[in-house]
């Protein structure tokens, strides 16, 4: 058994983030790039801070439902897992800009070798013990139901049982299987609860778990004897290993536990496991008692976000409203796509898609707010200065207030999507301080003020137009971890790298000291940044 200890004088843990591994009977949709994009934006604006970050996503490829899909395509359970994941989930991930540290596959020898390891001292210790189970079993969700979860069928379903989550009919199993002692650890889950309430979120998400546990926990059935794609029992190979036993383990697996110990005493536990709701008792009940039993310390946060909607269904493989993020991303752009989830939707709540609604954002807050904003000073700049940025001769009250918008769109921010993951508020407050900055140009009238050719006006006009590039130099940094691309493009247009250096070298908590971007830069207006959008493309 691996624990951890102390680190070394001065040793800094990583913050470590993890999306779910994703089950690979198909291609990624955009429930699984939500999540992912989700992932990315917060391990980006924590390296933003200067922090160490270790951002982990990958694959879980074992179980029966992986074995039937493979079987119906007429290939091996491997080779299908071979093909989706190079051919459909790390291509989209690179597509998306998602700058993960690992990529974690289930069935690779570092985590298969772990695994059986971890499970292993489980049943020497008396964790786990062999019994009988009979139950209704959803192989879509690869997990025993209770009886009042299932759902009466209607229709071609009528008489039976269906999975509340997938609305299919479950299969009644019945095996001898090994079974780990999760019911005794129901109080001590309930006091971790207690003690951290913010252990899970959001608050409703916790709300059900707590009146879960509360209810009584019974014994989980930790392997499956009738198929065998999946890590062997080690002390008995007729079974295989619980899917969910295997996949949770990923998050120890993928830093080194008991194969890294610098690695894994720098990053395990993750900060933030962030996780679909319909994953999440899996990971906020099943995951600590695991970790609790093997006396390895529990993560700092389980975050559940909501399901998109589409039509009002939950979006999904299986009920046809699955969209590819690539039919997206080639009308909106990338950036456009990262921002707009995150934005549209508050992180832990259902959240509805719709084209319309992404158009009418796009054209309103990216394109008309943002990226006009960009245009129209770099454009300024150029025409009344020859492309160098002046100097901010004297600010008044309006050239204050402009300060202390971006001050406070810097810490509200910060702590909302640093620390609360509450992105659209974060990136509220960003696009608040955009406002801002459109309506401080609207009323000071650089263009009026540029006819008085005193040196009064020219210096008047100088500090409009460095208080609106010098908030441009902010928002670029704010905006990086969320809309990459588009942020380099701006901060190449304000020519900052010449004496601030990199943008990815640029610290967010610094973004609100003023007067950062020194006069003299070459200004020029590059490419729009958000340009008009075609007509909707048809089928």
């Amino acid at each position: 058994m691996q624990t951890t200890g102390p680190q070394p004088a001065g040793a800094k843990k990583e913050y470590y983030v993890s999306t779910p591994i994703y089950y690979v009977n198909d291609a990624p949709h955009l429930g699984h790039a939500y999540t992912t994009v989700a992932g990315d934006v917060l391990s980006r604006w924590h390296r933003q801070r200067g922090e160490k970050v270790w951002f982990l996503t990958g694959t879980d490829e074992h179980g029966q439902k992986i074995m039937r899909t493979a079987d119906a395509n007429g290939v091996s359970p491997q080779e299908w897992c071979d093909k989706l994941v190079e051919e459909a989930w790390k291509p989209l991930w690179e597509h998306l800009e998602i700058a993960n540290d690992d990529f974690i596959r289930t069935t690779e020898k570092r985590h298969t070798d772990r695994v059986q390891e971890f499970v292993q001292d489980l049943y020497d210790k008396g964790e786990i013990y062999k019994g009988g189970y009979e139950g209704p079993y959803c192989v879509g969700c690869e997990e025993y139901k209770l009886p009042g979860e299932l759902l009466d069928g209607e229709g071609d379903f009528a008489g039976q049982k269906l999975c509340p989550v997938h609305k299919k009919p479950v299969e009644i199993l019945k095996e001898e299987n090994y079974f780990f002692k999760l019911s005794e650890y129901g109080d001590k889950l309930l006091a971790r609860y207690e003690a951290n309430p913010d252990f899970i979120q959001p608050e409703s998400a916790r709300n059900e778990v707590v009146n879960f546990v509360r209810q009584g926990l019974q014994d989980l059935s930790i392997s499956r004897s009738t198929f065998d794609w999946g890590v062997p029992v080690p002390w008995d190979e007729k079974h295989v290993i619980y899917v969910w036993v295997d996949a949770l383990l990923n998050y120890a697996t993928a830093v080194g536990y008991n194969e890294n110990p610098a690695k894994f005493e720098s990053t395990f536990p993750a900060n933030v496991h962030l996780v679909g709701k319909d994953i999440l008792r899996f990971h906020a009940i099943i995951w600590p008692a695991m970790l609790m039993a093997q006396g390895l310390p529990l993560p700092g946060k389980v975050a559940a976000n909501g399901w998109l909607m589409v039509g009002g269904e939950k979006m999904s493989k299986s009920n046809l409203t699955g969209i590819k993020p690539q039919d997206l991303t080639s009308h909106f752009g990338v950036d456009a796509y990262r921002w707009y989830f995150l934005r549209a939707i508050a992180f832990g709540q259902d959240g509805s898609f719709s084209w319309e609604d992404f158009s009418a954002r796009y054209t309103s807050e990216l394109a008309n707010d943002y990226g006009n904003l960009a245009s129209r000073v770099a454009a300024m700049v150029g025409k009344y200065f020859g492309g160098e940025l002046p100097a901010s001769a004297a600010d008044g009250e309006a050239e204050q207030a402009i300060h202390g918008g971006l001050a406070k769109a810097v810490a509200e921010a910060d702590r909302k999507i640093g620390e609360d993951l509450d992105f659209q508020g974060g990136i509220l407050a960003i696009f608040d301080f955009v406002k801002q900055v459109n309506g401080y140009i609207t009323e000071q009238e650089p263009w009026k003020v540029a006819k008085d050719t005193s040196d009064e006006g020219k210096a008047r006009l100088a500090t409009i137009l460095y208080t609106a590039a010098e908030s441009l130099r902010a928002v670029a940094v704010l905006l990086n971890p969320i809309m990459p691309d588009t942020s380099q493009k701006l901060w190449d247009s304000l020519g900052a790298e010449a004496s601030l250096g990199t943008l990815a070298d640029q610290r967010v908590q610094d973004a609100g000291t003023w007067g950062r971007l020194p006069a003299g830069m070459t200004v020029t207006k590059g490419a729009v940044l958000f340009p008009r959008l075609e007509e909707k493309p048809t089928a």
